[in-house]
């Protein structure tokens, strides 16, 4: 008789010990469901007041303007699109020291447009756009001209930002402007070393 009622205490401790490793188990799935959905989800561009997505679009021969553009699209939760040349600028292309460097000679002919290179860039959907680049000899790269001209704006906020040496913005978002002939065009900003809280605060304003 005590034989009996060992076997049968084990198998009741038996069960209670399933029945608690069960319930365990379903808060851990549960949680890794729902960090899934928030992983998807972060990957999305922030909807505009209108209802269409944001995108940041920069071309950037050293890297300095290309930190600017995530730094916006980090805050806007946009998208990102590199403006890539065919043909890659070297470091002797970029010597303005250099009469017969590359850029040099690009810059001196208003009518130059580098071929582009990448993937072609679908613009459905998107109703603001920043576009950023570096200020060269006092104004846009020629290959931010091919780029306006190759595309259409129309509906789109475009929202011209540079980085520079030394030289400001100067007529570069002028010329953008002309040369797109579609858009709705702001004044462009340059931000040198812009601190996080001037760079939000000038996203705010222009958005």
């Amino acid at each position: 008789m005590k034989k009996l009622t060992f076997i049968v205490a084990i198998m009741l401790l038996a069960i209670v010990l399933l029945s608690s490793c069960a319930q365990s188990q379903t808060p851990s799935d549960t949680g890794k469901t729902q960090n899934n959905a928030v992983i998807a989800q972060s990957g999305s561009s922030e909807s505009t007041t209108d209802g269409g997505k944001v995108l940041v679009v920069y071309f950037s021969a050293t890297g300095t303007t290309k930190a600017v553009a995530e730094r916006i699209a980090d805050y806007t939760g946009a998208d990102l699109y590199e403006i890539q040349p065919k043909e890659t600028y070297t470091s002797a292309d970029l010597d303005w020291n250099d009469r017969n460097s590359r850029t040099t000679k690009e810059q001196k002919d208003r009518s130059c447009r580098p071929e582009l290179g990448g993937e072609e860039l679908n613009l459905d959907g998107y109703t603001t756009m920043f576009i950023g680049y570096p200020i060269w000899w006092g104004e846009e790269p020629r290959i931010l001209d091919t780029f306006v001209e190759k595309y259409s704006f129309d509906g789109i906020t475009c929202i011209p930002f540079c980085t520079s040496g030394g030289s400001g913005v100067g007529k570069s978002d002028r010329h953008l402007k002309e040369n797109a002939g579609s858009g709705n065009w702001k004044s462009g900003k340059l931000l040198n070393g812009v601190s996080d809280d001037k760079l939000h605060s000038w996203i705010d304003s222009v958005r």
